[in-house]
């Protein structure tokens, strides 16, 4: 498949590198669009993790809900899907469509502020959002209060293969799209060494995602093909054929509250 040869929805199954992802509806993913295919980072992830039936999983940043129908379909969990930007009645509408409402919780609530128990989940997993909210150095003590010992942690974010700061700054060609907000997509080893400095967690995997730059790629140019507004695509399109992987991946992290 070329650059410019459009992508259609049926290109997104990809039954070699995501056989369970491959099972979904690729309509069903372009309409709950809100970033790179959700449901290929979680399937990779998923293989650093060990999530087994009956868990309480919080889906943090769940969006509009697919990581969380697959977590309750594909692992059997108990999913709570926390987000601040999706109305929970939405996200519950969603669940209730693909017949896991029984097992999946929508609640609207902001990362710094959730309104759970201590120690009330036997993991958390975050798609494509811990950028927005992990960064800080405080944040992970915060969160990993709400994990049981021994409970996971699973993220999956936006990442840089060199720190911006080595770099002098974030490359002109990503930097023309996301601006600023490229500051917080950080190396696997940069989270790593975070996460590792407060004892609280032993980081069990961190790394980078073989072509996670192709596969956003794709999901972008279907995106275009998909919706109305294919031009407003066009710049990430452009800035993902530019990098050609040289700075931008995904980091995929693994740990347990220790």
């Amino acid at each position: 498949m070329s650059a410019e040869e459009p992508v259609r929805p049926a290109d997104l199954v990809r039954q070699d590198r995501y056989p369970r992802s491959a099972a979904y509806d690729p309509e069903w993913l372009l309409d709950l669009d809100m970033g790179p295919h959700p449901l290929w980072l979680l399937e990779d992830l998923a293989r650093d993790l060990d999530l087994r039936p009956g868990m309480r999983v919080l889906d943090l940043g769940s969006g509009r809900g697919a990581t969380s129908v697959f977590l309750a379909r594909e692992f059997g969990v108990h999913v709570v899907a926390a987000d601040w930007w999706i109305p929970a009645e939405e996200a519950a509408a969603v669940f209730a469509a693909a017949g896991v409402a029984d097992r999946v919780e929508a609640v609207r609530a902001e990362a710094h502020t959730l309104p759970f128990d201590g120690e009330s989940f036997d993991a958390i997993v975050s798609i494509d959002a811990f950028e927005y909210f992990g960064t800080a150095d405080s944040y992970l003590p915060y969160l990993v209060r709400f994990l049981r010992p021994g409970g996971q942690l699973g993220v999956a974010t936006p990442a840089m293969t060199r720190e911006a700061r080595d770099m002098g700054g974030v490359p002109p060609h990503v930097r023309e799209v996301v601006g600023w907000e490229a500051m917080a997509w950080h190396t696997p080893e940069w989270w790593r060494f975070l996460w590792e400095t407060t004892g609280l967690v032993t980081v069990t995997s961190a790394r980078a995602q073989p072509d996670g730059w192709r596969d956003w790629l794709l999901w972008t140019r279907a995106c275009a093909a998909h919706g109305s507004d294919g031009a407003a695509q066009q710049p990430v399109i452009d800035m993902l054929l530019k990098d050609a992987g040289e700075y931008l991946t995904f980091a995929m992290l693994t740990a347990r509250r220790t």
